[in-house]
């Protein structure tokens, strides 16, 4: 009995290790937001998945798109946001970022803009001037990350991540490339500062390439084809697609395709209630009637002419 009783044992811990895809989300349809950004909505906070997809609130997929040469301002025209963060991923192209805490920059192909909205700002973004005379292809990633209820209303913070801040490992194969947009991944840590604990990867693999991942038990875990088709165990995750996997395990093992590029989330949920309504994520209604009210009176500030 006591060999039977260690079976089943060892059974259910390998069986628990390994973090096993719950749902694949299809490719969704695109729509504009302001008249530079043509969209995926992969995801959302009022989606039926929402216990799977915490600490993260939406993500957009600008799939790569041509712009020919403007002397127009393309992208989205000031906006007000509180009580979460939004994670912008120039994949291709450049974006402009202002806010009226004081913080902005431009992102070239590769790098990261991390803003905080805390308390709350009112903030633009566009294609950079360079990029929208010159024209070319443009694809983006924009996350929306929650902030737990004592953070909601801290002071507004905007951190501005070039390609080079960002470490990239390089797999056994030689080939795979891991970059580390948040969190750690092995012995190599992101600059990024962030409220509770997340890994953001992109990863570029290629024909057979085998990545190998490993979070906390409990965590959440998303992954998103961002180009070319991966597989996990007998999952095949095509472009566009999204893997939901179940917070139980440790472990994740994928296989890719030739040209295949991921981006993975992970991160720790954040069990409390939402209340949000357009460019605001808060505990309770009234949190929320708070910040139209703070927003109307002026008290997230302005942006200059």
């Amino acid at each position: 009995s006591r060999q039977t009783f260690f079976g089943i044992l060892h059974y259910k811990t390998s069986m628990v290790q390994e973090k096993q895809i719950i749902k694949i989300v299809p490719p969704r349809e695109k729509h504009w937001v302001g008249d530079g950004f043509y969209v995926s909505s992969i995801f959302s906070m009022h989606s039926e998945e929402n216990k799977h997809i915490s600490p993260f609130l939406l993500l957009d997929h600008a799939a790569p798109k041509y712009y020919p040469p403007t002397d127009q301002k393309l992208g989205v025209g000031e906006h007000p946001h509180r009580g979460f963060e939004t994670v912008t991923m120039a994949i291709k192209g450049e974006v402009e970022h202002r806010d009226s805490s004081g913080g902005g920059g431009k992102i070239n192909t590769g790098g990261v803009q991390w803003m905080t909205a805390g308390s709350g700002v009112v903030h633009d973004e566009f294609h950079s001037r360079d990029f929208a005379e010159k024209g070319g292809e443009f694809e983006m990633v924009q996350l929306w990350v929650n902030l737990p209820a004592k953070h909601k209303m801290t002071k507004p913070r905007y951190q501005s991540l070039d390609k080079k801040d960002l470490p990239i490992v390089l797999l056994q194969d030689g080939k795979t490339k891991v970059k580390i947009i948040a969190g750690s991944f092995g012995s190599s840590l992101s600059p990024a500062n962030t409220f509770t604990k997340i890994n953001i990867y992109e990863v570029e693999g290629h024909q057979n390439s085998e990545v190998n991942l490993n979070f906390d038990d409990g965590t959440n875990t998303l992954i998103l084809q961002l180009a070319g088709s991966s597989f996990i165990g007998d999952h095949n995750l095509e472009k566009g697609s999204l893997g939901i996997f179940d917070r139980n395990g440790i472990s994740i093992n994928l296989k890719t395709s030739e040209g295949s590029k991921i981006l993975i989330l992970n991160g720790e949920p954040i069990e409390e209630p939402i209340a949000a309504h357009g460019p605001f994520v808060m505990n309770t209604r009234d949190e929320l009637f708070e910040a139209f009210r703070d927003f109307q009176e002026g008290k997230m500030g302005s942006l200059p002419d």
